[in-house]
């Protein structure tokens, strides 16, 4: 089976930073894209920052600038360097890769345990 790990989450003080790393492993055949998401308790995932397998990237606005997202493809490893914390960034951070595994070569997205991200006010 396909198995992402996350790590990196911590309490951080406003101003601080952060990095995240997301490491999949198990029966990957490719890797099409990676992606950190947050949730909020009740509410749905939205997503933070995603990269492509070309190195293509996307942000939310409200992340644009502070975050960065990259991968190490050899790895399977992607990561989010958070700079300049504020608050409102405190939620849960949820690792995503949309990949093909060699079980049935189609391809699916797969879902970290999710890494708590603290930033004290």
């Amino acid at each position: 089976q396909v198995q992402l790990v996350e790590s990196g989450g911590g309490l951080v003080q406003p101003g601080g930073s952060l990095r995240l790393s997301c490491a999949a492993s198990g029966r990957i055949f490719s890797i099409n894209a990676m992606g950190w998401y947050r949730q909020a308790p009740g509410k749905g995932r939205e997503l933070v920052a995603s990269i492509s397998s070309g190195g293509n990237t996307n942000y939310a606005d409200s992340v644009k600038g502070r975050f960065t997202i990259s991968r190490d493809n050899a790895k399977n490893t992607a990561f989010l360097q958070m700079n300049s914390l504020k608050p409102e960034d405190k939620d849960v951070y949820y690792c995503n890769a949309r990949l093909r595994s060699t079980t049935d070569y189609v391809d699916g997205n797969f879902w970290g345990q999710g890494t708590q991200v603290t930033v004290s006010s």
